[in-house]
């Protein structure tokens, strides 16, 4: 019997500085198996968004909407990732709407083999409560294998 062999890896990412290392571990597995990489950005709306995310806040514009501030942001999040990943073959996809619920979708859209996703620990409240669960649920959800990437500091 032959292996299923992974053609396809999704990396869903957030902002937190984490999500750096997040990139190069789904990244560097995606690459040893000569698969297609993929990286995710969700969005949440504007209200929230620009709560949790100061730095939104440098892209507004009187003549942009909050989506579209949104939407360039996170573009612009996602090309600096792959940019810094130096691989012009990822593609980069941004959607709105519930983590969980867009990184499934995303995967089953692309017919992605693996997603790759980040647990962190935050110190923000308002983080923890929208963002906290969002790997305990795409595990307890997806049909496909799943690759966490541990980023919280060791204590020593």
């Amino acid at each position: 019997m032959e292996a299923n062999k992974v053609k396809k890896v999704l990396i869903a990412l957030d902002y937190d500085p984490t999500s750096k290392i997040v990139a190069e571990k789904g990244y560097n597995l995606a690459k040893t198996m000569d698969a297609e990489i993929t990286l995710l950005h969700v969005t949440i709306t504007s209200f929230l968004y620009t709560t949790i995310y100061p730095l939104m806040g440098e892209w507004q514009s009187d003549t942009m909407s909050s989506r579209e501030i949104r939407h360039a942001g996170s573009r612009h999040f996602l090309e600096k990732a792959k940019r810094h990943l130096g691989d012009s073959s990822i593609q980069l996809i941004q959607k709105d709407g519930d983590f969980d619920q867009m990184i499934l979708k995303t995967a089953a859209e692309i017919n992605a083999d693996c997603i790759v996703i980040g647990s962190h620990s935050s110190k923000c409240a308002v983080e923890n409560i929208l963002m906290g669960s969002v790997t305990r649920e795409v595990l307890r959800k997806t049909t496909i294998p799943l690759f966490v990437v541990t980023t919280r500091k060791r204590k020593t």
